[in-house]
């Protein structure tokens, strides 16, 4: 199963059950995810290293409007859509399985 299979089962609210090869892929997005925050959490980044960070973990271009304070936690990453001219504040933990899409001009705290 692919990344992009996966993230189309989850939008309708697809089951994933221990063991399966959903549950695997789920567990490997889980995996990259981590590894990318850590790096983004635990030492200083510029503006345009966190706009690269996040394009990495989104797997999508990231608007160089976009700003953040990490630090920052998810749990898959590959599933949050971003428009420009959004900032997101220091703490913020994203769910995104199921998917997270924040329009232009939106203000995370």
């Amino acid at each position: 199963m692919t990344c992009e299979e996966y993230l189309s089962n989850m939008k309708p609210g697809y089951i994933v059950d221990g063991g399966s090869e959903e549950h695997l892929v789920m567990h490997e997005l889980s995996q990259r995810a981590l590894k990318i925050t850590m790096e983004l959490n635990n030492k200083y980044h510029t503006k345009e290293e966190i706009i690269q960070l996040m394009s990495e973990l989104t797997g999508q271009k990231i608007d160089e409007s976009f700003g953040m304070f990490p630090p920052f936690y998810t749990d898959c990453g590959r599933n949050i859509h971003i428009g420009k001219n959004v900032f997101i504040n220091a703490g913020c933990k994203f769910q995104d399985q199921g998917g997270i899409y924040i329009e232009d001009g939106v203000l995370i705290g």
